[in-house]
């Protein structure tokens, strides 16, 4: 984890729950990274410069490519995850720029989505990281509408168009930041402190404009590439995005404030653990974040009589849970 950046993020909100955290360590896997580096590069590459040639020369018979590249989703972000972690490679500098390129393949700010996802280790499904949770105080309607447009395709969506908030002044950033965060909840004040605070920070500000540019810019190369194509890579990207979506809160999902970790592990097929960078495994990651996605299925052996007998849930079953819509949150738990 970047030292500064969690430092930035500020101290953890109290719960109620009592998480074992066992100092461990565990040594990079460098050689699995790098595979499934050279995996995802070759599928970007693919995407981007490889498909429009190929749809050119094959046609329809070409679209069946889509499929890899959708199902690249989760390791995609993965690198970009570990490396926030400064897990991907043992130096800060590699892990940065490295996850850096990868998130302008993916058309994600970088410093946005790294600071997000250190606050939402720190302040776990505080009021702000509850999205899965019906709002009393405002319409149903509204509730519902915002909860499935946010996981079909709208958290990448916003991800996309974020960027537009540094090119806005500081003050309008800062206050537009604070209105959508809010300060409900215990630690509500400090979140909305340390939000407004990243908006308005120039430096931030700068790379997140420059990383925007060069977004716009690889991506006007790309759709100039795929010619009257274009409406393959616009559809191969928005199915990026709603697995995006759909994967952030998924481990949340419904999970009361006194269970361990605010998370939950899932269990999954062999042959998904190493796309999703075991990713299930959502509880013990919270519970150690230090560790590299390589060394949680030992733990999870290691760990699993913790459990009392307990059966995990099935992740692709529970992904598709999340649409039976909002729910209450155990009203005794909440902060």
């Amino acid at each position: 984890m970047d030292p500064r950046a969690a430092a930035q993020a500020g101290p953890a909100a109290p719960t109620t729950e009592t998480v074992r955290r066992t100092p461990r360590r565990a040594a990079i896997d460098v050689r699995a990274n790098l595979t499934l580096l050279a995996v995802v590069t070759l599928a970007t590459a693919l995407q981007l410069f490889g498909l429009p040639i190929l749809l050119r020369e094959w046609g329809t018979a070409a679209l069946v490519l889509i499929v890899p590249l959708v199902v690249l989703t989760p390791t995609h972000w993965g690198l970009i995850h570990e490396a926030i972690h400064g897990q991907l490679f043992a130096g800060r500098h590699r892990n940065e720029v490295v996850a850096r390129a990868l998130a302008i393949a993916f058309a994600l700010p970088f410093d946005a989505v790294r600071f997000g996802h250190l606050m939402h280790h720190r302040f776990t499904r505080e009021p702000f990281d509850r999205p899965d949770v019906l709002d009393g105080s405002r319409p149903l309607w509204q509730v519902r509408l915002a909860y499935y447009g946010r996981l079909l395709g709208g958290l990448y969506a916003g991800e996309v168009v974020l960027p537009l908030l540094a090119f806005a002044p500081a003050n309008v950033a800062r206050s537009l930041v604070s209105r959508a965060i809010g300060a409900e909840g215990a630690a509500g004040v400090d979140v909305q402190r340390l939000f407004a605070s990243f908006a308005a920070d120039s430096a931030r500000r700068a790379r997140i404009r420059r990383d925007w540019l060069f977004t716009l810019a690889l991506f006007a190369l790309a759709f100039y590439l795929y010619g009257t194509w274009w409406p393959v890579l616009a559809v191969t990207m928005y199915l990026r995005g709603v697995w995006l979506s759909i994967a952030d809160n998924l481990p949340h999902h419904g999970v009361p404030l006194d269970e361990p970790g605010r998370s939950r592990n899932f269990r999954v097929a062999r042959a998904w653990q190493g796309v999703l960078m075991n990713h299930h495994l959502h509880r013990l990651h919270h519970q150690h974040p230090t560790l590299p996605w390589t060394a949680l299925l030992a733990l999870e052996r290691e760990t699993r009589s913790d459990s009392s007998g307990s059966i995990e849930p099935a992740y692709f079953r529970s992904a598709l849970r999340q649409f039976s819509g909002p729910g209450a949150i155990d009203a005794a738990t909440t902060s």
